[in-house]
């Protein structure tokens, strides 16, 4: 049965090995091949201010995470998740609907009503949000420039 964990530095390991699992390959294709920028965005995420970095585990194996961290808003106390993933192995096989409900269980009990995390349109993630509830913020655009 699959349990959710918090995670810290002690399991940065197996975080790294799960995040290259997943976000290397389609539909992410993300290059970390440059270790050091793969460690410090990790540690960056990781030591945040508030940081709640959750795991989901069956059989001694970290299958699923996320990586984010509290933050306190006019409209209440906000879990922003950085990345969420399930194993790639392990997709399609229910865990992340579960991990999400334990996710949701954990923030009720710590009075955190709110989950905020970003995604692609054209990724099956933003399908499998939506289904579970997530909507899109109408107003929020994400903007970026490259120098």
């Amino acid at each position: 049965m699959a349990t959710l964990v918090e995670l810290n530095d002690a399991n940065f390991e197996d975080i790294k090995a799960l995040f290259l699992d997943v976000f290397t390959r389609p539909p992410w294709n993300d290059d970390w091949s440059d270790e050091e920028q793969l460690n410090q965005y990790l540690k960056d995420l990781m030591v945040a201010r508030t940081p709640l970095v959750l795991g989901l585990v069956e059989d001694d194996k970290l299958i699923g995470m996320s990586i984010g961290n509290v933050r306190h808003w006019y409209e209440g106390t906000e879990y922003y998740v950085d990345e969420l993933c399930i194993r790639t192995g392990e997709q399609g096989k229910g865990y992340g609907s579960k991990f999400l409900s334990l996710i949701e269980e954990h923030l009720e009990e710590l009075g955190i009503r709110t989950i905020y995390l970003t995604t692609d349109r054209d990724v099956p993630a933003y399908g499998f949000y939506r289904s579970r509830g997530f909507k899109e913020v109408p107003d929020d655009v994400a903007l970026y420039k490259t120098f």
